[in-house]
Formats: structure tokens, C-alpha cells, sequence
């Protein structure tokens, strides 16, 4: 299949080329996959799309005028997709299900012990010759409650290091995981959880009816002083209300690897330019926020995964019209 492959970076480039072995003729595109940048799809078979793609009705029409049959996402994510509209023009999907839980969960917990200990702080302090260790005392980990929303490959992996650690875990999914119970993950409504957990870290796609799960509503029944953790997609947070209780102190420490408006700013260098929004600008002021470009995925073993899956979706919809990783339409 000819391919035409948004949103690249050099690893893209590298992990795709050497898994291919020239079975599909791969193209690679800098911009991301917009209506304004559609066209350069022009002669493509398939396009390959990550998470800051946009795929609505306008793009899916205008790539079905163009010949298009597969879009194949190299990202567990779907939420950037018009899944109907795609099978309305009779588009074929295909994701990556599964990459690589444990570089998530990993870095997942990194952001948790980062910002407890304030490493990154320190980091700095040390560089510039401050020996103080005022500003950075932290708490144990060992006896503190976390709780945990959603709870599949990569929450029962994060569950698996924090019981380690000897936290007590608990989780909320509609879905219960059996693993997770298995290990002593114990499963309570959304609201206990919030209520009940010194830490909070999301592990759920977003949804339509998920969206800003993090709400002011549920903001004002954490603890004072609750640690939230993000590696799943931004817009699960209302991020101005966090900011708002950010400065009131019910939120005593947040770590990002995932922003509502990130499309603009993740994965570029933006490091001589000004940044426009606002709202990230501020949670940068804070000192106990920590945000990651989008960096959790990011190991070798990740990239080899999501090249190798979605040249397998590419080559089994190519030969038999069907995905086995098409995400569910609603």
C-alpha cells in the first residue's frame, strides 16, 4: 500500500523503515493531518496518524475524495477520529491497542516520586550550587492510599509498582479488572475514590462522557492537598479548574504528560519562540507542576511495538479488507 504518514519525527521515520522491509511504500509528512493538509494524502492508499491528528467528517471526506481506504493510528487513543463518519465512507481504522504498558506505568510513577521528593528542584538547586534542603521535604509512599481510574494493561501495571512500594491502591472502572483484584486492588465507587485517595492517577481513554472528569465538582471533594497524575489524554482534566485549585492548595502537587490544548505545543521545538496559551503558561508558574511533552510512550521498546502493529494493520487490511484492531464504533 502507498502511505502517507503525518506528524513524523526522525524515530518515526527510523522505527517504521526498519520493520517495513519494503512491504508498503511509506511516505513521510512533517504537518499534522488537518483539512488544510488532507490533500497531501493525494495518491496514498492509507494514511498513518498520531494522537494531535485530526480525522473529523471534513478530513475523512475530503481523504475519501482523494482514494483513501485505511487510517491506520500508530496510538492505543481513538478520540481524534470520527469512527462513524469513517464508516460511513467506507474508511477502514486500525490502532495499536497495546505498545508498551509498562513504559506508561514506569513513567507514570517517575511523575508521582518526582514530584513528591521534588527532584526536579533539587536538580536545579544542586546546579547552581544551593545545598538547602528547605521547600523540598516530601512524604513517604509506603501506607499512602492511591487510587486509580481505569484500571487496564497499564493501570494494572502501575498498581502492580505502587503496591510494591506498599501503597494501599484502589481503582474505579466500569470495568473491573481481574488482575487488579487479584493483586488486592481494591474497586469503589468514582466518589470514594476521590474522596479517600492521597493520589490520584488517570488510565482511561477519553470519552464523550468522560470528558473533564477532573471538575471543580470533583476537585472539592479530594483532599486537601491531593496529588493528580495525567498520562492518559488531557482533556480528562478541566484544566482551569485545576489551576483553581492549584491556588487554593486542594491540589498540592499535579504531573501532566498530557495537556487538553496540546496540539499546538507537544512534540515541537518551540524553545525561541513565545507560547501563546495562557492557561499552559500559568501552570508553569506553579512550582509542584510537572509536565512531560507527551513522553510517557517514548522507549524503544514502545516505537518497535507501535511500528510492528501498525504495519501488520496496514498489511492484513491490504490482503483481506479487515482490521483486528479496529476500534469499537459507538
Amino acid at each position: 500500500m502507498n502511505v502517507a504518514f503525518f506528524s513524523t519525527k526522525k524515530y518515526d521515520q527510523a522505527s517504521f523503515l526498519t520493520v517495513n522491509e519494503g512491504r508498503h511504500h511509506l511516505r513521510f509528512l512533517e504537518p499534522h493531518l488537518t483539512a488544510e493538509t488532507a490533500a497531501l494524502a493525494k495518491d496514498s492508499d492509507a494514511v498513518c496518524v498520531f494522537v494531535n491528528d485530526t480525522v473529523d467528517a471534513e478530513v475523512l471526506e475530503e481523504l475519501a475524495r482523494l482514494g483513501v481506504r485505511f487510517i491506520a493510528l500508530r496510538c492505543a487513543g481513538f478520540n481524534n477520529v470520527d469512527l462513524a463518519a469513517a464508516a460511513r465512507l467506507g474508511i477502514g481504522v486500525g490502532r495499536v491497542p497495546a505498545y508498551s504498558p509498562y513504559a506508561v506505568a514506569e513513567h507514570t510513577v517517575a511523575l508521582m516520586l518526582t514530584l513528591n521528593r521534588q527532584i526536579h528542584r533539587a536538580y536545579n538547586r544542586i546546579r547552581e550550587g544551593n545545598f538547602s534542603l528547605d521547600g523540598l521535604l516530601g512524604f513517604d509512599f509506603h501506607g499512602r492510599t492511591v487510587g486509580l481510574i481505569g484500571s487496564g494493561k497499564i493501570g494494572a501495571i502501575t498498581a502492580k509498582i505502587l503496591l510494591g512500594l506498599g501503597c494501599q491502591v484502589i481503582a474505579y472502572d466500569p470495568f473491573p479488572n481481574a488482575e487488579c483484584t487479584a493483586l488486592g486492588v481494591e474497586f469503589v465507587e468514582l466518589d470514594h475514590l476521590f474522596r479517600t485517595a492521597h493520589i490520584i492517577s488517570l488510565h482511561c481513554p477519553l470519552t464523550p462522557e468522560n470528558h473533564h472528569l477532573i471538575s471543580s465538582d470533583a476537585l472539592s471533594k479530594m483532599r486537601d492537598g491531593v496529588m493528580i497524575i495525567n498520562t492518559s489524554r488531557g482533556a480528562l482534566i478541566d484544566t482551569l479548574a485545576v489551576i483553581e485549585a492549584l491556588k487554593s492548595g486542594r491540589v498540592g502537587y499535579l504531573g501532566l504528560d498530557v495537556y487538553e490544548e496540546e496540539g499546538d505545543l507537544f512534540f515541537e521545538d518551540l524553545s525561541d519562540q513565545i507560547i501563546a496559551d495562557d492557561i499552559f503558561t500559568r501552570l508553569l508558574t506553579f512550582p509542584n507542576v510537572l509536565i512531560t511533552g507527551h513522553q510517557a510512550f517514548f522507549t524503544r521498546n514502545a516505537l518497535d511495538n507501535i511500528a510492528a502493529t501498525t504495519i501488520a494493520n496496514l498489511t492484513e487490511f491490504e490482503t483481506s479488507g479487515r482490521c483486528a484492531n479496529t476500534p469499537p464504533v459507538k
